[in-house]
């Protein structure tokens, strides 16, 4: 579609300063909103939290339910484009906002990400030209579909078709029996049931798309979850086979071409073991917003995957990113902020900050939870070497897991 670019420091005939808005006021709303301040643009924020970490540094922040009329049509009065920092907002509050205002990523999208069953149905359409596919998986939204489960997808994993995340609504289930049970735990909502598959790997890309379809983005991160939640991801050159980081790129390009998207874009992918020697790829799933497993973009690289949201957005150039230097980005979760007798503690931030290359990003969050997100630590270095030795010792002063899996 055609596209007047949103140029950042311009004031409209009624005052207005260039203001990009942003639905969701979390940690990735917020450095959205730092990214596009930093350019010159007035932010807003429409989340209902009034300590939400966005809109505590934005501009305006509209403290309404997503969903809300008047604070939607307050947001489309205030700005001049829309974005989502996380998926799960009202597709229809992005459908109504983009009635007055261009949206992006645009609702249809959202949607996609928002409901597995959808997103498998289109990883298998799209398969053809991304060269590309998703597990195995049956669609258990009836007792009729649970019975008719075929065999050959157990042992596997069943997930809420909905609101699942940071493996949330994720059960693991070896036979007919565990699934019927594990289908009655998760009170019979849509379901889908994944085969599970021999795990060698996983890693992820980001992409970035404009209005015209231009494609620009990142090489492929290697991460490593623990109980279901990111804890480390590796950015370096040699972090997985170049053949299959090649075939991950260009899935992810043809994955957001398939569906016009617009914006930045995460899709996951597993590494599994097929007898070959680097293993084949399966797509697991995509966000369509920046991504935990890119955050380390905001010190190793000259343009991070924020700037590449406001850019996309406001219809500015996608430039290449050109990455300078090898990065592990190290997930803090709220467990730090406690002693291994669940305590209550401070991390040792002078210790941790005293070592070479160490990029603190908290979130602004007041309360620490096990679980949940409250930052992430950047490391950066002249050699991957470097990078695996200071990322060591700070695991150990913060006890830190996952990073032996990259060994």
């Amino acid at each position: 579609m055609s596209f007047s670019p949103i140029f950042p420091g311009a004031v409209d005939v009624s005052g207005q300063p260039a203001t990009l808005g942003v639905m969701g006021g979390g940690q990735l709303g917020r450095m959205f909103v730092h990214a596009a301040q930093r350019l010159g643009y007035f932010t807003a924020v429409l989340d209902p939290d009034p300590q939400s970490p966005a809109g505590r540094v934005s501009h305006h922040h509209i403290q309404t339910a997503y969903n809300n009329d008047k604070g939607l049509q307050q947001l489309a009065s205030l700005c001049a484009a829309v974005t989502t920092e996380f998926e799960n907002v009202p597709a229809d509050a992005l459908q109504a906002l983009a009635v007055s205002r261009p949206v992006a990523p645009g609702a249809a999208a959202v949607a996609i990400a928002q409901n597995r069953i959808e997103e498998k149905a289109h990883f298998t359409a799209s398969a053809g030209v991304a060269g590309v596919t998703c597990a195995p998986y049956a669609v258990i939204e009836t007792p009729a579909q649970l019975m008719a489960v075929p065999a050959e997808l157990l042992p596997g994993i069943l997930k809420t078709a909905r609101m699942g995340y940071d493996g949330k609504g994720q059960v693991r289930v070896a036979d007919m029996a565990e699934l019927a049970v594990a289908w009655a735990d998760l009170k019979g909502v849509a379901c889908v049931l994944e085969k599970l598959l021999p795990l060698k790997a996983e890693c992820s890309v980001i992409v970035a798309r404009g209005w015209d379809g231009t494609v620009t983005g990142f090489a492929p991160q290697r991460n490593v979850h623990v109980g279901g939640i990111l804890a480390v991801t590796a950015a370096y050159e040699g972090n997985m086979p170049s053949a299959l980081a090649q075939r991950a790129r260009t899935a992810t390009k043809l994955i957001a071409n398939h569906i016009g998207y617009v914006g930045v874009l995460c899709v996951e992918f597993f590494v599994i073991d097929d007898g070959s020697a680097d293993g084949a790829l399966v797509v697991n799933e995509m966000a369509p917003r920046p991504h935990n497993s890119g955050h380390y973009t905001m010190d190793a690289c000259d343009v991070s995957q924020f700037d590449l949201q406001v850019h996309a957005m406001a219809g500015l150039p996608l430039p290449a990113p050109r990455q300078h230097s090898p990065a592990i980005m190290l997930n803090l979760l709220g467990d730090v902020w406690f002693d291994a007798a669940g305590e209550p503690r401070t991390p040792d931030w002078q210790a941790v900050l005293a070592l070479p290359g160490t990029h603190l990003h908290l979130y602004g969050k007041l309360e620490a939870r096990p679980g949940r997100k409250m930052g992430h630590l950047n490391i950066t270095g002249a050699d991957i070497a470097s990078v695996k030795a200071v990322a060591r010792q700070v695991a150990n002063i913060l006890s830190l897991p996952g990073l032996d899996a990259l060994e």
